[in-house]
């Protein structure tokens, strides 16, 4: 694993402190690795989101659709 330095002004350092303490986390790198793969996450979601709303409108869905979709959830349960 590579190491990164980073500078954060007193406040944002006490920050930091505090959600490591509250919440659990060993490190501050433990912290913040968390937040950038969250991060990660809500770019993905959000580029999806985006080709979806640059997509073409597919066909409307109907009640069988949700009855089937229903039943597939329950069997992969």
């Amino acid at each position: 694993m590579n190491t990164m330095n980073i500078s954060l002004p007193d406040t944002l350092r006490a920050y930091v402190d505090e959600q490591v303490d509250r919440r659990g986390y060993s490190t501050s790198s433990e912290y913040v690795r968390e937040l950038i793969r969250r991060d990660q996450s809500r770019q993905h979601l959000r580029g999806l989101l985006l080709a979806g709303a640059a997509s073409s409108p597919g066909e409307p869905v109907s009640q069988p659709y949700f009855e089937d979709l229903r039943l597939r959830v329950r069997r992969a349960k």
